[in-house]
């Protein structure tokens, strides 16, 4: 995948949310803007445009001239910041939003000037997009000639003029942003549904850790399982720990953090299913004796 810089738009006014700092509100523990900045990680400069707020991540800051004047001005702002070829553009409202749409996005093929997101109702996502940043460039340049400002425009009259690729919003709600309370109550609600939790606990706690690892789920619960069951229930968080602790040694001596967490995961969970075995073993000897001959 192409290297690229990042710029995520934090500004405007949320009318529709009585003027509430819109990316500083918190979906699952986190701010908005916090999840759509772990949507990027990989960002060679990562731009946020608007006011500075706390970010769990550093980013660069800038404001468009004057703060307010709309989505055109804010990109270019945000353009005068970066250096490569490739940008993607974000809103700062995307609870939902996940690194493979972003992939999906940067690699997309077709389309001579980037790609946006198109929803699962056919609209267009101008501000869930990839551009190449030199046609970027030139139609916000041909737009402020054209109108003498930038202020006050809509993004689709910038991305009307540009070739662009359409990739499907295939991610449950990748493209869900946040622009009323309903809004915002509804991301909260879907994030504890019964499929959605653990995946989100998961990564939030990551993020909140500075941990940038793909974690298997499932095979730590499986050993978790397997250490509650076949040594005591205590056991269970107790062993994930020391897992997580092997695989941060194995890390810093230079093993692959996946490889590292899921060779640890073995070993602890063989360990778990030999002492429950002994266990057995030993329960089944114990009644062997005392019903054999004296």
């Amino acid at each position: 995948m192409s290297s690229y810089d990042a710029i995520v738009l934090a500004g405007g006014a949320a009318r529709r949310l009585g003027g509430a700092d819109k990316p500083g509100l918190s979906v699952g523990g986190r701010t908005l803007l916090d999840r759509v900045l772990d949507a990027c990680p990989d960002a060679d400069a990562t731009v946020v445009v608007g006011g500075r707020r706390p970010t769990t991540r550093p980013v660069r800051w800038t404001q468009e001239d004057p703060p307010g004047a709309g989505p055109v001005a804010a990109l270019a702002a945000g353009l005068r910041q970066t250096t490569a070829e490739l940008v993607l553009v974000l809103s700062a409202d995307l609870p939902f939003l996940d690194r493979a749409t972003v992939r999906a996005l940067l690699t997309a093929p077709g389309g001579a000037d980037g790609a946006l997101l198109r929803d699962r109702s056919g609209r267009d996502q101008p501000l869930v997009a990839a551009y190449r940043t030199e046609p970027l460039r030139r139609e916000i340049a041909l737009l402020a000639t054209e109108h003498g400002t930038l202020s006050g425009l809509p993004l689709r009259t910038l991305t009307a003029e540009l070739d662009l690729a359409h990739v499907t919003d295939t991610a449950p709600l990748a493209s869900f942003d946040c622009d009323t309370w309903e809004d915002l109550a509804s991301a909260r609600a879907r994030i504890r549904e019964h499929g959605n939790v653990l995946d989100q606990w998961i990564t939030a706690v990551r993020s909140e850790l500075g941990i940038d690892v793909d974690v298997d789920v499932k095979t730590l619960l499986d050993v978790a399982r397997d250490a509650a069951h076949g040594v005591a229930r205590p056991a269970a968080p107790l062993t994930t720990f020391l897992v997580g602790y092997a695989a941060a040694r194995a890390e810093a001596a230079g093993a692959d953090p996946a490889t590292a967490v899921a060779e640890a995961s073995r070993k602890a969970a063989d360990l778990a299913l030999r002492w429950a075995a002994e266990a057995e073993d030993g329960a089944e000897g114990s009644a062997s004796g005392e019903n054999g001959p004296g």
